[in-house]
């Protein structure tokens, strides 16, 4: 007998400035008589962040930036395994609720009522955890350039090797991700491998490239620790400005750069068309989520 497959889904906690502080949204499903967080089923071979900005506006009718990952939750629903990825999400704009079989109602709450208002203890716990969030004033994806053959085969400077057939393939994935978050600038190190990483997300976003020397690998005779303090410096001069910004380094930049922001050493690194969507409070580093 096969084993019963698990419910993969994801939402988010859509959240709108007030005078008073904040407010989340909240949806009404008439099948369940529930009020819970917007939620979905991903669909095949789609990225949970991608399913959650999407679920949210079918659900919602909110476009929605994401920004910081939630608690994951796991239950059982119609019994089977059922595990639902959140994040928290800027409302931007809406295109004027219609209710419907699915959800019939949507409603904006403080946080608190929130709590107090959601059907089940999972969801209380999610919009807990945002509530104890510090303010998110940036966001920013980090991604290292995707796949560019092998350094052996190329007999031009390595700062000219340009992608693959696989790096091409993944850099469309990327602009997908990178288009989630609606980002005003696009920079890139000079590597024509970085560039052509955001390629496929300048024409998606109508955006140009900056390309920027402090995202660039060590040179020979340059120490890596350089390196890995120039691009943390310019990642958070970015997040203090307060844009979104979608930036795409080098493997031996990454990590690095990453223990700097964090303040602790761990494993950053970061494979060939993968990265991670950053969170600033100022210019404190909040939050990273790998992609």
């Amino acid at each position: 007998m096969a084993a019963m497959t698990g419910i993969h889904a994801a939402g988010g906690v859509v959240w709108r400035p007030t005078p008073d502080g904040v407010e989340v949204c909240l949806v009404h499903r008439p099948r369940y008589r529930d009020w819970t967080l917007p939620k979905g089923k991903l669909e095949a071979d789609e990225h949970p962040l991608s399913a959650a900005v999407r679920e949210v506006a079918e659900e919602s009718d909110n476009r929605a930036v994401p920004q910081v990952r939630l608690p994951t939750v796991h239950y059982r629903s119609e019994g089977r395994p059922k595990r639902v990825d959140y994040w928290s999400m800027r409302a931007v704009a809406t295109g004027g609720f219609q209710p419907d079989t699915e959800v019939d109602d949507v409603c904006w709450l403080s946080p608190d009522d929130a709590i107090g208002r959601v059907s089940y203890p999972h969801d209380a716990e999610v919009l807990a955890a945002f509530a104890a969030l510090p303010r998110v004033t940036g966001t920013m994806a980090l991604v290292r350039h995707a796949h560019a053959g092998k350094r052996v085969t190329w007999s031009g400077p390595d700062t000219g090797r340009p992608l693959d057939a696989q790096g091409w393939a993944r850099a469309h994935e990327l602009a997908t991700l990178v288009a989630l978050l609606r980002p005003a600038r696009l920079l890139s190190a000079t590597a024509r491998r970085c560039v052509q990483t955001l390629d496929p997300s300048a024409a998606l976003l109508d955006l140009p490239i900056e390309v920027c020397g402090d995202l660039d690998e060590p040179q020979p005779g340059q120490q890596p620790d350089e390196c890995a303090l120039a691009a943390a410096a310019r990642l958070t001069a970015l997040a203090r400005s307060g844009e979104t910004v979608a930036a795409c380094s080098q493997g031996k930049v990454i990590p690095g750069a990453l223990e700097r922001l964090t303040g602790r050493e761990d494993d950053f690194t970061t494979p060939k068309g993968g990265g991670w969507l950053l969170a600033f409070a100022g210019d404190h580093l909040l939050a990273l989520d790998r992609w």
